[in-house]
Formats: C-alpha cells, structure tokens, sequence
C-alpha cells in the first residue's frame, strides 16, 4: 500500500509540475514587465528542479513519469489563449498564472489526502511544490 500510495503522489507531483512549466512557457513571450517575466522564469526553473527530483524517485521506485491530462493542456491551453486575445496583459497573465496555481494547490491536497501512506520523500516533494505554487501566487497580487 506504502508503494503505490508513494508512486501515486509522485506520479501527481510530476504532472502537475509539468503542467506549470507549460503554462508558464505559454505565456512567458507575452509578458512585457521584466520583473513579472523574470519571476516565472525562475519559478520555470523552480519546477522543473521539482520534476527532476520527482523523475529520480520515480524511476528508483521503478516506475515511469506521469504526463498532464491533455484534457486539462487542451483546457488550459484553450482559456489562456482565448484570454489574452482579448486582453494581452501583464494583469492578464498573473491571472491565468494565479487560476493555475489555486487549482494545482487544490489538486495536491486532495493528493495528500488520498495518498496519505506514501512515503516521507514523495510527501515532502508534495509539500515543496505546494509552497512554490503558494509563493507564485503571493508575488503575483502585484500584478493583477
């Protein structure tokens, strides 16, 4: 049970930190504030450090990456760019930015909750891009 609650939460984990490197690569060209640009770069960065740990455990417990749904790309790909066609700002971006990470934290609690035998390091791994996602929201209010 310990196995597969941890290979599910890290499956989770790696989706979702996938899911917003996409997002923020979606909507990285279109910002035109420098600040607002370099701190989803880094936040880029941030999550893709997350799927490599991810990746690493995965793979020690012998099982294979999980990618996003192409439902929810297909989603989100559809209202990011059906939104800023209509309005092509900053604001705009933090927004979209900031309705993904709310759902992504939804999300991985609900995770935590299901998969509450999963192992220490997967649960921390959990825990980590909650924070991240929880700060991107916090720096993005000046934005919106």
């Amino acid at each position: 049970m310990e196995n597969n609650d941890t290979v599910n939460l890290l499956k989770e984990c790696d989706a979702g930190a996938k899911m917003a490197v996409a997002s923020i690569d979606e909507v990285l060209e279109k910002i035109q504030d420098s600040k607002l640009k370099q701190l989803l770069a880094e936040s880029k960065s941030h999550h893709e450090k997350l799927c490599s740990e991810a990746h690493t455990l995965l793979t020690q417990h012998g099982s294979p990456e999980k990618e996003p749904s192409p439902v929810a790309k297909g989603m989100s790909w559809l209202k990011t760019n059906m939104k800023l066609t209509m309005d092509d700002s900053d604001s705009t971006v933090a927004d979209l930015i900031t309705d993904g990470c709310n759902m992504g934290i939804k999300s991985l609690h609900k995770y935590q909750n299901q998969y509450a035998q999963a192992d220490h390091a997967s649960k921390n791994i959990c825990k980590k891009l909650v924070s991240m996602e929880e700060l991107l929201c916090k720096e993005l209010k000046d934005y919106l």
